[in-house]
């Protein structure tokens, strides 16, 4: 039931983020029906955590809220063996939620995102309104005053073209129009009844004369005008093979495949331009057959060590101009060499941290079904509040955390600000330790939420900082005294 629910919230938000490439398409419900399929399986990996969280909240706290856990703990059952069936059938989850991530996961995503990408390809459904501007074709906006669907008339039509750009643009009026689609529904037929058409002749009439007092613009009368408008209204799919080669689309082995032959190619084409830079062009000197040879026109014979301060005074200052700016262009030529080395690495390196980012997802998914439950199953241990009031609270506030965490590691590992396992891991790393230690709690019967015992806390705090005071104003008095 918590599954469910998780994945219709998250569903919810993840059309609410496509809604745009939904709604004024005019697709087929398959389609629709589709892509909620597909979007669906994108959102377990997510759901799947936070279900298992609200899950072991509501059951153990209604086992805490009913006495049973009290009961089964004076039989002499502790909490831990109670919760080794849990623990087992959750192992059994967090396998089968990796296995989902490495072969379901990247055929649904390729095949979501292609279904994505035909979507926002497709033309929005012609639907004209009245009163308005319809700017739903490209390089056409058009008004129509009064409409009669019966008959399928427009009145009153104002159109303007800019197809050919705003310096070429058309602007055309008529008293009544039609819109008829072409049969292969690639093409628009706009057809005008008794109307006239404005030309912007401005840049046309510069380029055939210099003269700025020629007629700026071409008007034309029509008693019937017809225009063929390219809008195509078939929903044409995105080819599926274009997203082979992305991270998401890969299962372990072969992202493992794709980081290794990128990192021999990187690793290739590093040492490569070292040995261009080192060999050919390192301070103007080039290496050749083992000797290194110095400016061309200062040639040292070998064996012998001039000082450059030396020889740089020996010349005249337009002999030093000269050398300093050969060296200064040759400086700047180098340095752009070594940008323009560093960002073709730089595409190497960022396709090596998309699929490093998405090896480690497959295992950090499965691996927080684990963590949640050594959170949520010892938080209803402790809170002893079942239903759907507490659990949800908490369950929302641990999700909220859990996502801010992960997606700040995430960043951090797509910008190469840390290692990629480190920004993967991260929400693990953090919130393990809380797990271990909420269980801990629970398995000593502790009152972690006790409002008393914190009350004692804060007391024992407060009476720990009033000594403390005393004994430094104390100290303080004395000193004064010393000194006086």
């Amino acid at each position: 039931m918590t599954f469910m629910i998780c994945i219709f919230i998250l569903l919810m938000q993840f059309v609410w983020m496509h809604i745009k490439d939904l709604v004024g398409k005019g697709v087929e419900v398959s389609v629709l029906a589709e892509f909620f399929i597909y979007a669906v399986a994108s959102v377990v990996p997510l759901a799947l955590p936070l279900a298992i969280l609200l899950a072991s909240l509501m059951t153990f706290g209604n086992l805490g809220e009913k006495t049973e856990l009290t009961a089964m703990k004076a039989a002499g059952i502790s909490l831990f063996r109670i919760m080794r069936p849990l623990t087992i059938s959750i192992m059994f989850i967090c396998g089968g939620a990796f296995l989902f991530s490495n072969y379901v996961l990247p055929v649904s995503q390729v095949k979501l995102w292609a279904l994505i990408f035909s979507l926002r390809q497709k033309s929005p459904e012609l639907e004209i309104p009245q009163g308005e501007f319809y700017d739903g074709i490209d390089g056409y906006n058009i008004y129509v005053r009064h409409k009669n669907p019966k008959v399928g008339m427009l009145y009153d039509m104002m159109i303007y073209d800019y197809s050919e750009g705003f310096q070429n643009a058309t602007v055309m009026v008529a008293d009544s129009g039609q819109i008829f689609f072409t049969e292969d529904n690639k093409h628009l037929l706009l057809r005008l009844y008794s109307g006239e058409s404005f030309e912007n002749l401005d840049r046309k009439q510069k380029r055939a004369t210099k003269s700025e007092k020629n007629i700026p613009y071409r008007r034309e009368a029509f008693a019937q005008k017809q225009l063929l408008i390219d809008f195509d209204m078939e929903f044409n799919r995105y080819d599926e093979n274009v997203l082979s080669d992305q991270h998401v689309s890969k299962n372990v082995g072969e992202l493992w495949q794709s980081i290794d032959s990128v990192q021999v190619l990187a690793h290739q084409r590093s040492a490569e331009q070292s040995a261009v830079i080192v060999e050919n062009h390192y301070f103007a000197r080039e290496r050749k057959a083992g000797r290194i040879l110095a400016d061309e026109v200062y040639a040292a014979p070998e064996n012998k060590v001039y000082d450059v301060d030396t020889l740089l005074a020996s010349l005249t200052p337009e002999e030093r101009y000269r050398a300093a700016s050969a060296a200064l262009e040759k400086a700047k030529s180098q340095r752009d060499k070594i940008d323009y080395n560093a960002l073709m690495l730089d595409d190497y390196q960022r396709y090596i941290r998309k699929h490093e980012i998405e090896l480690h997802r497959k295992f950090t998914l499965a691996f927080a079904c684990l963590v949640f439950f050594f959170i949520g199953a010892p938080l209803g241990a402790i809170t002893r509040k079942g239903g759907l009031g507490m659990p949800v609270v908490i369950s929302v506030v641990m999700f909220i955390i859990y996502y801010i965490i992960d997606n700040t590691g995430y960043k951090m590992a797509r910008e190469a600000l840390w290692p990629c396992w480190a920004g993967m891991w991260l929400s693990s790393m953090v919130l393990l330790p809380i797990g271990i230690f909420l269980t801990y709690k629970a398995a000593t019967d502790s009152a972690l939420f006790n409002p008393d015992a914190w009350l004692k806390i804060f007391g024992k705090l407060k009476r720990l900082i009033y000594k403390i005071w005393i004994r430094l104003n104390k100290q303080l008095k004395t000193f004064a005294k010393a000194n006086s």
